[in-house]
C-alpha cells in the first residue's frame, strides 16, 4: 500500500548489500510522463529529439555499480515494460539516439498494484513479472503492524525537533486504535503536527487530530470553526474554539 515505506526498505537493502558503495537512484515510474520515461531511464544523446540540448546518461547508467529503485512499476506503460525486460535480460540499455551500453546494477522494483492480477488482466507483461519476481518482499500495512506503531511514533517525535515532548498514555492508545489508511506516511504527519501544536510537554489524544473534527479547507489549510454549535461543538466551548483558531493561524503562517 502507499505510505508503507517501500523506498525506505529499498534504501535499507542497498545500504546493507554488496553494492552499498555505489549510488542509490530512485525513479517513480508513475510520476514521469510516458513520453519522457525512456529518456529518464536509458538516457539520450544531444539532438536525439527536440529539447535534447545535451547528453544525458539516464537512471540505469547513473546507478552503475549500485541500486536502481523502480517505484510504482505497475503503472509503467506497456511499451516501456518491453524495453525494461530487454535491459534486465541483456544487461544493456540503449540511449535515445545512441548505441547499446552495458550496465551492471541491482534493480529493486516496488508497486502498490496487485501485479499477478494485473498480469491476468493483460495490464502487465507476464515475462517481466517473472523476471522481477526473484525475491519478493511484502510490506504489510501499518494496521497489521501494531508493534511498530509506538516505536515509529517515538522515532518521528525525535525527528520533529519540537523539544522534549512525549506521548501520553491516552495518545498512545489512540494511535493504536487508528486504522492508518495512509500508513507510515500518515503516522509521521500526525506526530509532526502534534509535536508542533501540543501546548505542554505531554502530547494528548486531542493533539493528534485523529477525531475527524478538523476538515480541510479549499486551500488545503485545516478549517477552524467557531463555537456556534456546528461540527458538534458545544455553544460554550470557547477553549476548544481558541485552540482551533490558533491551529489555523499556525498552519496559515507555515503555508505562507
Amino acid at each position: 500500500e502507499t505510505g508503507t515505506g517501500k523506498e525506505v526498505a529499498a534504501r535499507a537493502l542497498h545500504a546493507h548489500g554488496r553494492r552499498r558503495a555505489g549510488p542509490f537512484v530512485p525513479v517513480n515510474c508513475a510520476a514521469i510522463p510516458a513520453d519522457l520515461l525512456e529518456s529518464e531511464l536509458f538516457g539520450h544523446l544531444r539532438g536525439a529529439f527536440t529539447g535534447a540540448t545535451q547528453d544525458r546518461p539516464g537512471a540505469f547508467r547513473e546507478a552503475e555499480g549500485g541500486t536502481l529503485f523502480l517505484d510504482e512499476i505497475g503503472d509503467m506503460p506497456p511499451a516501456m515494460q518491453a524495453k525494461i525486460l530487454r535491459a534486465l535480460q541483456e544487461r544493456v540499455v540503449t540511449p535515445v539516439g545512441g548505441r547499446p551500453v552495458p550496465v551492471a546494477v541491482r534493480v529493486v522494483a516496488a508497486t502498490h498494484r496487485d501485479l499477478p492480477q494485473l498480469v491476468a488482466e493483460g495490464g502487465f507483461r507476464q515475462d517481466l513479472f517473472y523476471r522481477l519476481n526473484v525475491v519478493p518482499i511484502t510490506l504489510p500495512p501499518l494496521r497489521e503492524r501494531l508493534a511498530d506503531i509506538l516505536s515509529l511514533a517515538e522515532h518521528f517525535l525525535t525527528l520533529s525537533g519540537a523539544g522534549p515532548k512525549r506521548l501520553g498514555a491516552e495518545a498512545a492508545a489512540a494511535l493504536m486504535r487508528h486504522p492508518w489508511p495512509g500508513n507510515v506516511r500518515e503516522l509521521r504527519n500526525v506526530i509532526e503536527r502534534a509535536a508542533l501544536l501540543a501546548r505542554g510537554p505531554v502530547i494528548g489524544p486531542a493533539d493528534l487530530g485523529l477525531s475527524g473534527n478538523l476538515g480541510l479547507a479549499g486551500d488545503g489549510m485545516a478549517a477552524a470553526s467557531l463555537p456556534d454549535g456546528r461540527d458538534g461543538d458545544r455553544p460554550g466551548d470557547l477553549p476548544g474554539a481558541v485552540a482551533r483558531l490558533e491551529e489555523a493561524m499556525i498552519r496559515r503562517a507555515l503555508r505562507d
